[in-house]
């Protein structure tokens, strides 16, 4: 008791709370009112979906080397939550570790919590401008490295791949894709269920189909597949939808460069909506989803049977027109045999005439013979064209049927079409487009398509799917392209 009454006397104290009120009021001072942007990554994210928080570290590291210069624990809330929410939404990109960020926080301390870093805003163009930069870097290496397969001409990239000619008729296809995409699972549908019967031999080459670091895999599957010695008409890569980043497998140098160079036509369906990735570029034919890629594939077969069909046609008018031709030609010699029997029965008949008395016996056998052979002359030339003309009906009663089987098929494929653009109206209903978390912004009863007519202190409606809310613009900031 006595030592601790000389310590405590020795020293001047105070308390804790005083020590931390200080700290509270200097940090104050220096930050009130005040925000900042700062660009940094996150790591150690922690999302609470029922409190709506969010918890994680900023973190800046050494261009080289990688290490950590500064850290610092930051939260997210209220609209900071909100504004996390739509980053997601417009970029596609999950708010999660290891992504780099341009984020307005505001800095505040607590006597309990301690010092506070509060995420106000995140800069959606920022993350967007970094991921399209690291693309068009990627395709300027492909380009500077590899002129003799990969050429830029005006806004195309010319590849050894979409300089490939596909096959008049795709039957044998290699698919790249992982084993439980549904995406995979459409475009086997598709294929299988086509409305013309055609028939396709589909070898799956599975592999993961996410993340930068997959794209080797990827490149095997294509080595794989060149290795296996079959003659496939075409390689399509396929993946279902999701976000941006998952789709950054297909922005690679090593995926770019392997598509572009091989010597079998690449189609792509990779189930990106937005941006056109370096593997469509690079590839033969791109398409937007896996059922699309199936959809060209049978489009490009029923092509080539529609000029079967015309060119059966055109044999059809052809032949008709040469049947048509050799019976004219036929009727005139029928005449012609006709008129000249006629002329020589008139000469015998005088010859007879004259020759009456003499050989008048010799000349009723002479006329039965010549009788006999006319008529039966005659007979073959009734009998050949009548025949002629029935089978000539008969081949235009199968050509009307026929014509009358293609135009029901043609009717059904128009039926089909009326179908899916009534399924496509159905989608842009603007009851649809509010449910995946859009809204219409009114002011003074009229949509606002731009911010120019908006100035602080208007009063907007705003139509989100399930109320109307009402709110007074408290701050206007431009987006810089």
């Amino acid at each position: 008791m006595y030592i601790y009454r000389v310590y405590m006397h020795s020293f001047s104290s105070i308390k804790l709370s005083e020590l931390t009120g200080k700290i509270q009021q200097v940090l104050y001072d220096a930050f009130a009112a005040q925000t900042y942007w700062v660009v940094a990554d996150i790591t150690n994210h922690s999302f609470y979906q029922q409190k709506g928080y969010h918890y994680f570290d900023l973190v800046e590291k050494e261009e080289r080397g990688g290490g950590i210069v500064a850290k610092v624990a930051a939260v997210a809330w209220g609209n900071g939550a909100e504004r996390i929410r739509e980053f997601e939404i417009v970029t596609g990109q999950q708010f999660k570790n290891d992504i780099h960020v341009l984020i307005r926080v505001s800095v505040s301390y607590h006597q309990v919590h301690g010092l506070q870093i509060s995420l106000l805003d995140i800069d959606t163009n920022f993350t967007i401008g970094l991921l399209e930069q690291q693309k068009q870097a990627t395709l300027a290496a492909l380009v500077s490295r590899h002129p003799d397969f990969i050429q830029l001409v005006g806004n195309r990239y010319l590849t050894r791949n979409n300089q490939l000619k596909l096959n008049t008729v795709v039957q044998r296809l290699a698919v790249i894709s992982s084993g439980n995409s549904a995406g995979y699972q459409d475009f086997r549908h598709t294929l299988e269920h086509n409305h013309f019967g055609y028939a396709f031999k589909v070898d799956p080459y599975f592999t993961v189909v996410q993340g930068e670091a997959q794209a080797e895999l990827v490149q095997q599957r294509l080595i794989d597949i060149y290795s296996s010695g079959i003659n496939y008409d075409a390689v399509v890569i396929i993946r279902g939808g999701g976000a941006q980043t998952d789709f950054l497998l297909f922005d690679t140098y090593i995926v770019g460069r392997a598509v572009a160079k091989f010597p079998i036509p690449v189609i792509t369906g990779i189930g990106h909506q937005k941006n056109e990735t370096i593997a469509d570029m690079m590839a033969h034919t791109a398409t937007k989803t896996p059922t699309k890629a199936a959809e060209l594939i049978i489009a490009h077969n029923r092509t080539f049977e529609e000029k079967l069909v015309q060119l059966r046609q055109h044999i059809i008018i052809r032949s008709q027109q040469l049947f048509s031709r050799n019976t004219q030609s036929l009727s005139q010699l029928q005449g012609s045999v006709i008129n000249t029997t006629k002329d020589l029965l008139a000469i015998q008949k005088e010859q007879v005439q004259e020759h009456h008395h003499t050989i008048i016996h010799t000349s009723r056998l002479m006329l039965l013979h010549q009788q006999q052979a006319l008529m039966s002359v005659s007979g073959a030339m009734l009998v050949k064209p009548r025949m002629l003309v029935t089978r000539k009906l008969n081949e235009i009663e199968n050509t009307v049927t026929k014509f009358r089987s293609a135009s029901r098929l043609y009717l059904q494929k128009k039926q089909s079409d009326i179908v899916r653009y009534e399924s496509l109206c159905h989608l842009m209903n603007p009851e649809h487009i509010l449910k995946r978390g859009f809204a219409l912004i009114y002011q003074n009863g009229k949509v606002v398509g731009n911010a120019a007519a908006l100035q602080p202190g208007a009063t907007i409606d705003i139509q989100m799917i399930d109320a109307k809310l009402t709110a007074t613009i408290h701050n206007k900031k431009a987006n810089h392209e």
